[in-house]
């Protein structure tokens, strides 16, 4: 079916004719017949079996009607065609007992993706951005963000807002310290986008329209968040308890444009974020744990620490952690 390329100079098949061969063969099939010099100008048509030999008269060549070489090279695609559906049906027939075993569940491999690759996941969580018609929850942890940062999540969000996504970002308290946080709800401006703080938060979590969802793959690092891996969730289950773990801590957020209100009052000038941290120590965590866990530097953290200690009078760590037992600064009632 195909050309000898060592002999012939139109080295190509029959659903990619030259231009001459096609000349050729449309006036051989007008005339009934061309010479054979005429062929041999274009051997392709002779390789191809589509010119073949005068058998009464060697001087003329004559042309095979494109029906009867239709016929010759379909069938044999046809039979391949035949012979491929007759192993997909029985591959079906094969597969039907298990297939039915899980039918209308969604198995975990399917649903849960790991990616890795700082760039890599940002493009593919940009994409899924992108495409959202409906609703973008984010749980953003940490304090203050760089503006460049900043000016990317304003491009990335804009539009969204602009054709009617509702966006729900929730930050930490220490966000608000910083200015570009409420320049980026000023730059958006638009009452789709709602900004709420917590004094702690989950991990970094990302759900887009309530049918995927972006977490952390592992926390190897016990202070900064690990962003060279990520997981991709689209199991209906988990992406609904993602949700409910969101709107949890929205409900307990405070606004940005509102003054964050601690639950007790700040008995001897001790404030809510020291009470924070007191709280944490008294679990036994190091000082680093406690400033990812608050969003700040550790040097921040240890500042209040420091103060703490001299507002309760300590001389040491250990003391401190008998002295803030005793306060009473964390009983809840």
């Amino acid at each position: 079916m195909g050309v000898n390329q060592g002999e012939s100079d139109h080295p190509h098949g029959y659903a990619d004719l030259c231009a001459a061969s096609s000349e050729l063969y449309a006036r051989a099939l007008r005339a009934g017949r061309v010479s054979r010099p005429e062929g041999e100008n274009v051997p392709c048509l002779i390789d191809l079996m589509l010119l073949l030999p005068d058998p009464d008269d060697s001087r003329w060549l004559r042309p095979v009607p494109p029906s009867t070489a239709l016929a010759r090279l379909e069938h044999p695609i046809e039979r391949e065609i035949q012979e491929r559906r007759d192993q997909t049906l029985a591959l079906a027939d094969a597969f039907e007992p298990f297939l039915s075993i899980t039918q209308g569940r969604t198995t975990v491999s399917s649903a849960i993706t790991e990616l890795s690759g700082v760039t890599n996941i940002d493009a593919i969580v940009g994409r899924a951005t992108a495409e959202c018609e409906k609703e973008l929850l984010t749980v953003q942890p940490g304090g203050t963000r760089p503006p460049a940062l900043l000016d990317k999540a304003v491009d990335r969000v804009r539009p969204l807002v602009d054709r009617g996504v509702r966006i729900r970002s929730l930050y930490q308290h220490t966000a608000r310290h910083n200015y570009g946080l409420l320049a980026y709800q000023e730059r958006v401006a638009n009452d789709l986008m709602e900004l709420r703080t917590l004094e702690e938060l989950v991990d970094r979590l990302i759900i887009i329209d309530r049918k995927v969802a972006f977490v952390p793959a592992h926390r190897d690092r016990p202070v900064k968040l690990n962003r060279d891996t990520a997981v991709e969730v689209r199991h209906p289950g988990l992406v609904e308890y993602f949700v409910g773990v969101f709107h949890h801590l929205w409900q307990l957020a405070t606004p940005l444009d509102e003054e964050v209100h601690y639950e007790h009052p700040e008995p001897d000038g001790i404030t809510g974020v020291q009470r924070s941290i007191a709280k944490l120590l008294v679990e036994g965590h190091v000082d680093e744990v406690i400033a990812d866990r608050l969003g700040m530097n550790v040097r921040t953290c240890r500042a209040h620490i420091a103060k703490l200690a001299t507002t309760l009078g300590s001389n040491g760590r250990a003391q401190l952690g008998y002295l803030i037992a005793r306060s009473g600064i964390l009983d809840q009632s």
